[in-house]
């Protein structure tokens, strides 16, 4: 078949590069100027199968509550006149219930662990260099309290094969000696060795480029308008996508099949067609540190529980990421989140890097109040989802684009994962 990839991110150029090698014939459409310009441009490249709880549970609601009105919180929510905005909050509410959370995270960790063993796979195949270390995640707690906390969630984990593993202060400063300063004030930790972390960008842009030489096209500076349909009813269908091509001409390009991978703009082009997406974006935040003294500087990946960044060794560089501002879709730079990113760093690893010199960045992750990402068919024969991959773009990328193009392919995907249109009766079930 002919097929369409909308999108070219992690989550769009995994796609195409699996449906090439199921045989399609594939095209890759992106408003930007390469690939990964966007939401898997600079995060904080952490594959993060054992940190899979979604937001959306009793305690993060709380919390969430708790930083209302803080410029510098984690989670900053401020209102708008925008109903996607509030009914993604009412949703949110209502997955943080007890009982959703457990059955959420089922979901995440069978997807991030398919992605991760994809992701290992397609390394060894195409030998793609990005800045990949498999030194597993060490999450470390610096309050007594969510150190208590976080126990039932890293026994979930291990209940569903996940090896995340509880650890004392003394545990955590030995896998990670950089910590060693900050003793005194780390409650303990857990730890997940078969974790990993990597550039995403890096590794997206090989991947396009070794997609680009076993066949798939590549349109950027193409910018998608709409997708037109055709039919009603069973026989409804998607005709064409209408873009404007890098000359300003509006064109429409046919296919057999669609794949919307357009991350958080994806709720915005299916809405004409009657596909409600609860899809929003959160603005996340990252900054990128020249590391100066390599021995105060950690090596294995890190997420500070106590302010929710995730730290990742990159070569000679520290990217540090996090923070999440629902906000609509601005990308500007908020100077104090910013600052607070600089701020929380140094005081872990003062002499560590140049904080004089951070390179700072956002992006729009597209979240679902579930965390569950949408994965699969919906009411139009030939349309396809994937996208919604909220904090676990790269760690899911390779499995979802495994998985659509097993069902663009009518093949049933291997994660025991509830794929979008495969229940009877509801072409696209409510992920959200």
């Amino acid at each position: 078949m002919k097929v369409i990839v909308l999108g070219s991110g992690i989550i769009g150029t995994a796609s195409a590069w699996f449906l090439n090698k199921a045989g399609h014939d594939v095209t890759v459409i992106d408003r930007a100027p390469g690939p990964a310009q966007e939401t898997s441009f600079a995060n904080g490249c952490q594959i993060s199968v054992s940190h899979a709880e979604p937001w959306a549970n009793p305690a993060g609601l709380m919390k969430a509550l708790k930083w209302l009105g803080r410029e510098d919180a984690p989670l900053l929510f401020k209102p708008r006149l925008d109903w996607l905005q509030w009914r993604w909050a009412l949703q949110f509410l209502r997955e943080s219930i007890p009982g959703r959370s457990a059955v959420n995270i089922r979901q995440i960790v069978a997807m991030a662990e398919y992605s991760r063993q994809t992701l290992q796979a397609v390394r060894r195949e195409t030998g793609i260099e990005y800045d990949c270390l498999q030194r597993g995640i060490l999450h470390f707690y610096t309050s007594q309290k969510e150190f208590e906390l976080s126990r039932p969630a890293a026994e979930l984990m291990q209940t569903l094969g996940c090896p995340r593993r509880t650890v004392d202060t003394d545990e955590v400063v030995r896998i990670e000696p950089a910590l060693a300063p900050l003793r005194a004030r780390i409650a303990g930790g857990d730890f997940t060795a078969t974790d990993e972390s990597g550039d995403v960008y890096l590794f997206t842009s090989g991947l396009a480029a070794k997609a680009r030489e076993a066949g798939v096209a590549f349109r950027f500076n193409t910018t998608v308008t709409r997708l037109v349909p055709e039919g009603t009813g069973a026989a409804a269908r998607v005709a064409a996508v209408e873009v404007v091509d890098p000359e300003g001409r509006h064109q429409n390009l046919t296919a057999d099949a669609f794949v919307l991978a357009l991350g958080s703009f994806s709720a915005q082009l299916a809405r004409p067609l009657g596909i409600r997406l609860l899809v929003y974006p959160g603005k996340g935040y990252s900054a990128t540190f020249p590391v100066t003294d390599p021995a105060a500087a950690p090596t294995v990946s890190l997420t500070d529980d106590g302010h929710k960044l995730v730290m990742s060794r990159l070569g000679n560089r520290l990217r540090v990421a996090g923070t999440c501002e629902l906000n609509g879709y601005r990308r500007d730079l908020n100077p104090v989140r910013c600052e607070a990113l600089t701020r929380r760093t140094r005081e872990l690893f003062p002499g560590a890097c140049d904080y004089d010199n951070p390179v700072y960045w956002t992006g729009l992750r597209p979240l679902t109040p579930s965390n569950v990402p949408y994965i699969g068919r919906t009411g139009y024969a030939n349309l396809f989802l994937n996208t919604g991959h909220g904090t676990l773009g790269w760690t899911m990328g390779c499995g979802a684009g495994r998985a659509i193009a097993d069902i663009v392919s009518g093949r049933a995907p291997e994660p025991d994962f509830a794929f979008t249109g495969t229940h009877a009766g509801a072409p696209l079930p409510a992920l959200s």
